[in-house]
């Protein structure tokens, strides 16, 4: 992907300051993202969305008037930490609510959810839009399963607009969703995307053929086909999204925006040639084209790709669409622009809450301290484990996803460790460093697997703290209670293919190891070697769960990279 001498770790971090410091009237830098240079009215709704990097012109490129006020920058393919998205939403907060809008990823609903979990707790007003416009990621009857790809920008402008014209937080969200019902994409490629400081692109397609089907986070195609020209490929995308019309529009009373999206190495004279092709199929079948886009909107690193989205309109979108709009990446009308000057906080504002560790963990002694040093030695532990088997994780994900789960438990564990490290050095009680390590690791991992295990060790925090004594049975209540919260965040359930599969047996041979007298350093190895035959074993599951389901067929026979990193985990701790 890079032509530079390129860090992966710091390639998002660089990026985005180069897009603000190139974008200065239109974009400022927040912490964990981007928002409106131009200040924003007193009263109106803030359209906050985001995503992983490698996708640019989404999300940075989609925030200024007229369309989003803020958005959260993740690492490559990776969601942005619900701590980036809540810092970038008290940014734009201007006392009307937000709606959080993104595209259906696990990770996005898991950090996007426990964000808006945060800000409701501060008192103010939070709407959720997840963008499913993705044909051939789940069936019409199951479309909220559906993957947010360059059909998003639909839902972007449409909210963002009515935002802009001052309706309140009801009807933006109503408009939202409306416009992601009436909103089909459907994407091919020729090649896969390689992530910065890989030595190998995620996916490959045979000369002469296409990938149909593919996701923007690098995840290959359902299917192959040969290779047509621009009529043969045009005549493929336009019937397969008619024939999933909305409310059965026929396609005589169609009024649509077209949007032709490159996806990051397939340049614009060759997208307006198939565009051309595009425009013709739809006139001959009597659809109306009443707008379009064709250019990079949605990109996935340098793919080489293109994806075609119909944008049903009806009278009460179309204004919406139609309004002006002034961001870096897209612009419409003649909008006036506000001052540059960084605009202050809402007065009345409520104050941001601390972390928990902060308000609730006291300082540590006797036994809270060994406990604590016991728990830094173990993430450490853990840290020199995934960071030996990073690739092989990353290379077990690319399977059906988008490759990043090893960078993405690199990033976490680092972070909770430096966490817990800071921790211990303040004599701080086991609960405190790990909460401090699990809310560490959900900002710094991004994704599912962040939110994850931030949740997860927050839970056995909380669980120690309110234990009577530190035991082995409070440490296999800590497990249990970080199990719970882990299946209550992620909705998984034994067979789903994901961390739940390996936890699941780990905890309960833990509590059962100890309940019948086991010590706990016997326990827990037992408990690891089951946590690995149940990660094994999930290479005969087909995914039931999260993004890598509508590519669970290439999945079968590999294990879970989830459930994989878990067991290196525990057999790496050892206590």
């Amino acid at each position: 992907m890079t032509h530079l001498i390129t860090d992966p770790g710091r390639f998002a971090v660089q990026a985005k300051a180069g897009f603000v410091a190139a974008n200065r009237r239109r974009v400022r830098a927040v912490a964990g993202g981007v928002v409106r240079a131009s200040g924003l009215v007193r009263g109106r709704v803030a359209v906050v969305t985001g995503g992983g990097s490698g996708h640019y012109p989404a999300f940075m490129g989609f925030v200024g008037m007229g369309m989003a006020a803020g958005a959260a920058c993740g690492n490559i393919f990776a969601s942005p930490s619900a701590g980036q998205i809540v810092s970038v939403s008290r940014e734009v907060n201007r006392g009307a609510g937000f709606l959080l809008t993104f595209g259906n990823y696990t990770g996005d609903m898991l950090q996007f959810g426990l964000a808006a979990e945060r800000l409701r707790s501060e008192g103010h007003d939070v709407r959720i839009v997840a963008v499913s416009d993705d044909i051939a990621s789940a069936p019409p009857s199951a479309m909220n399963q559906r993957r947010g790809i360059a059909g998003g920008l639909a839902v972007y402008k449409v909210a963002g607009a009515a935002a802009e014209a001052g309706l309140d937080l009801d009807a933006v969200e109503r408009l939202a969703r409306r416009t992601n019902a009436r909103t089909r994409t459907l994407g091919v490629a020729f090649s896969g995307c390689t992530l910065p400081g890989a030595e190998s692109p995620l996916f490959s397609v045979p000369a002469g053929r296409m990938a149909v089907g593919l996701g923007v986070h690098g995840e290959p195609g359902l299917e192959e086909r040969p290779l047509p020209d621009a009529a043969g490929l045009a005549e493929l995308l336009v019937a397969a999204l008619l024939a999933e019309s909305p409310d059965d529009i026929p396609p005589q009373e169609a009024r649509v925006v077209v949007l032709l999206n490159g996806l990051g190495g397939f340049k614009y004279e060759e997208l307006f040639s198939l565009f051309d092709a595009v425009a013709s199929n739809l006139e001959a079948r009597g659809v109306r084209i009443v707008d379009a886009e064709c250019g990079e909107l949605v990109t996935s690193l340098e793919m080489a790709g293109l994806s075609l989205s119909l944008f049903w309109l009806d009278d009460e979108l179309e204004p919406f669409w139609q309004a002006p709009a002034y961001s870096a990446a897209f612009q419409r009308g003649h909008p006036t622009l506000g001052p540059t000057t960084a605009p202050e906080r809402e007065a009345d504002a409520p104050a941001p809450i601390p972390p928990a560790s902060a308000r609730d963990s006291p300082a540590g002694q006797g036994d809270q301290l060994i406990w604590a040093r016991r728990v830094l030695e173990g993430l450490q532990k853990a840290q020199a484990a995934l960071e030996a088997s990073h690739q092989e994780l990353g290379q077990l994900d690319a399977i059906a996803g988008d490759g990043d789960h090893g960078l993405g438990m690199v990033r976490g564990v680092g972070g909770a460790v430096a966490a817990a490290q800071r921790a211990v050095d303040d004599q701080g009680s086991v609960a405190r460093v790990l909460l401090e390590a699990g809310e560490a690791w959900s900002e710094q991992g991004g994704g599912s697997s962040g939110a994850l295990w931030g949740i997860g060790l927050a839970a056995a925090g909380n669980a120690l703290a309110a234990a009577d004594r530190l035991d082995p049975t409070a440490l296999a209540g800590a497990v249990a209670a970080a199990l719970g919260a882990i299946r209550n965040l992620g909705k998984a359930q034994a067979g789903d293919k994901t961390l739940v599969d390996a936890l699941i047996p780990f905890s309960e041979r833990l509590s059962s190891g100890i309940a019948q007298g086991e010590s706990a350093a016997r326990a827990w190895s037992e408990a690891a070697s089951c946590a690995v035959h149940a990660a094994q074993a999930t290479a005969e599951l087909l995914p039931r769960l999260g993004r890598a389901r509508s590519h669970g067929a290439r999945s079968v026979g590999h294990s879970d990279p989830g459930a994989v990193s878990l067991a290196e985990v525990s057999v790496a701790v050892q206590i």
